[in-house]
């Protein structure tokens, strides 16, 4: 079984937020013993107490901490206190993986650092986050801070309107997988040598290994992406919205030459395919404005059912847009929640965190 591929394996987080509880999680649902370390003087992880309006103020947790910290123990210590301090590296010290986003000076004043914790466990994988490549810049760095210095921020949203976050913390999710992935090289590298590792990645690194196609449209043509909304910088129509008869929107993303064809088929626009202006992708990111126009008149003839069940038997690329009420209407995301009753008999749910199989 899948979720039982880590059994026998012993994690200890020292890690609140997001990404470290999610590395903590990620081998959780994959059979791993996850032991979290919770500041019991400020009341825990601090996304306990991150909870929208329509949360009870009164519940011990909140939506956003349960969404990565499924399958978990919960210990709550001080460790500025000498026997709750003790008791934590007694813990520590039996890891076989440790995951940790103290600053590493705090760490050492605590006793809680890779050397020390290594000289008692040789085997021990310290998998350390940091906020920025310098692991003690004390810059604050939560997601909306990260995504704002990577870039991620001035390149989202519409053309002439401001910058826009992205709904979720995804460069703390980014960060987690940098770091999962460091871990099970590490765990391989123990494998074959025996010796443990200290590994690490940080926020602003992972954001910047994930700017991809924007990174080297800039480095190797100097274009600066400016905001423009779902549109794709490179293809087209990719991204780009249409209104339907019924007040429904769709979105296309035509990324072949073929699909534009088929597309262009099922709109009885094929005259398209011998002008100039749109035989190329090349072309009709240049010419995209004007294209959508003409594609615009005949999806606004067709309701989003009659336009989706067109397209898809087709082959070309098309999507509803749904609200997150929707998107759990899909069997997939059905399939994917995780369940977890805590100890006041709170039922809890989140999705789960891999989404990968194993045969």
């Amino acid at each position: 079984m899948q979720d039982k591929i880590f059994k026998g394996l012993k994690v200890v987080e020292f890690a609140s937020v997001l990404a470290g509880p999610a590395v903590g999680m990620f081998f959780a649902e994959l059979g791993a013993e996850v032991i979290k370390i919770e500041n019991k003087t400020t009341g825990g992880d601090v996304t306990r107490g991150w909870k929208q309006v329509s949360e009870d103020p009164k519940s011990p947790i909140s939506a956003y901490w349960c969404c990565v910290n499924w399958g978990k123990k919960h210990l709550f210590l001080d460790l500025k206190d000498p026997e709750d301090q003790d008791l934590a590296f007694k813990i520590a010290v039996t890891a076989d993986v440790l995951i940790s986003n103290f600053k590493p000076s705090s760490a050492q004043k605590m006793g809680f650092d890779p050397e020390t914790l290594r000289l008692e466990n040789p085997g021990l994988i310290y998998a350390q986050l940091n906020s920025y490549a310098d692991p003690e810049d004390e810059t604050p760095a939560f997601d909306a801070v990260l995504q704002a210095e990577a870039g991620f921020l001035y390149m989202n949203g519409e053309a002439d309107r401001p910058p826009v976050k992205l709904p979720v913390a995804l460069i703390d999710i980014l960060a987690a997988h940098q770091l999962k992935e460091a871990i099970l090289i590490a765990l391989l590298q123990r494998e074959r040598t025996g010796k443990g590792s200290l590994v690490s990645s940080s926020l602003l690194e992972s954001a910047l290994a994930s700017l991809a196609n924007q990174a080297s449209n800039y480095l190797m043509n100097g274009n600066i992406p400016q905001r423009m909304g779902t549109k794709h910088p490179n293809i087209a129509p990719y991204g780009d919205t249409f209104l339907c008869a019924d007040g429904q929107t769709l979105l296309l993303a035509v990324g072949t030459e073929r699909q534009f064809s088929h597309l262009c088929g099922v709109l009885s626009l094929n005259v398209l395919l011998l002008n100039a202006n749109f035989k190329t992708n090349t072309a009709r990111v240049q010419n995209r404005e004007s294209l959508n126009v003409l594609l615009a008149e005949r999806i606004v003839q067709m309701t989003l059912h009659d336009a989706m069940t067109q397209f898809h038997a087709a082959g070309v690329p098309a999507a509803r847009i749904r609200d997150i009420k929707a998107v759990f209407e899909l069997p997939a995301a059905k399939e994917m929640i995780l369940e977890e009753k805590m100890a006041d008999g709170t039922m809890t749910k989140r999705m789960q965190t891999v989404a990968f199989r194993i045969q």
